[in-house]
């Protein structure tokens, strides 16, 4: 869509900003939010921009989503939000004064509207994997992620291909399981994708009660996918690449 020389990316940050102010709201801030909202709203308009002063809204990951101009001066972003479970949208009108100060202003009310629903993701079938090669990969793997996540430099170019470099997470994250691995059939060199169980630190004190289930003391687990460029030399496999495995393993 033409923009019509509106400054695009600078009038969805003013619209998103505004956003976070119109969408959270309570009558315990009721004068906090009017003042804030001033810095937006053109004189006249509505301090409260509608709202009657009672209820409560509250809005989070408020990010940019789209833009219509319709002249260099006029345009209309909508901002995408949550709130409680729903995902949702906020459609603001927005003068830009070109004037070469990069002034906006709220030029009307905004409509909340609902956010498109989720897309429908097709099946892709099962790859075919080398189950022979993936015993074997299991623990060169199991190994590689155990110095990954400890930062065990040493440990952790043992198994990186010659003239590579992985960069680990420096103890950030302790290696649970390594849950799946799934190797296509291939040659030398494979593109394989695994699920990593790490351990996330807590960051409480440990519970001087040994038989405590206090959650919080604990560490969590949390699964994440990966995929590995990995190649073989004699008899062994090296990596030479990791990155995020997109589409779900299997």
């Amino acid at each position: 869509m033409a923009n019509h020389g509106f400054p695009v990316d600078r009038g969805m940050a003013f619209a998103a900003q505004f956003a976070g102010v119109y969408l959270n709201f309570s009558p315990a801030d009721a004068q906090s939010r009017a003042g804030k909202l001033a810095a937006f709203l053109a004189d006249g308009m509505d301090q409260q921009m509608g709202w009657d002063g009672n209820g409560k809204l509250a809005a989070v990951a408020i990010q940019p989503y789209d833009i219509e101009a319709t002249d260099a001066n006029d345009a209309i972003v909508t901002v995408a939000f949550q709130t409680g479970s729903r995902r949702m949208m906020l459609s603001v009108p927005i003068y830009y004064a070109a004037d070469g100060a990069g002034k906006f202003v709220v030029s009307g009310r905004p409509a909340i509207l609902p956010a498109p629903g989720r897309a429908d993701l097709p099946q892709l079938a099962k790859p075919e994997n080398d189950d022979a090669v993936a015993a074997e990969l299991k623990p060169q793997m199991e190994d590689f992620f155990k110095n990954y996540g400890s930062g065990d430099t040493t440990g952790l170019q043992r198994y990186v291909a010659a003239g590579k470099s992985i960069a680990s997470f420096g103890g950030a994250f302790t290696f649970a399981e390594l849950k799946e691995i799934v190797v296509p059939v291939g040659g030398a060199t494979r593109e394989i994708q695994v699920v990593v169980v790490w351990t996330v630190p807590s960051g409480a004190a440990p519970s001087a009660d040994p038989n405590s289930t206090d959650p919080n003391a604990a560490g969590a687990r949390l699964e994440q996918a990966y995929r590995l460029t990995v190649e073989k030399q004699g008899d062994k496999w090296y990596v030479d690449d990791i990155r995020g495995a997109g589409r779900a393993v299997g």
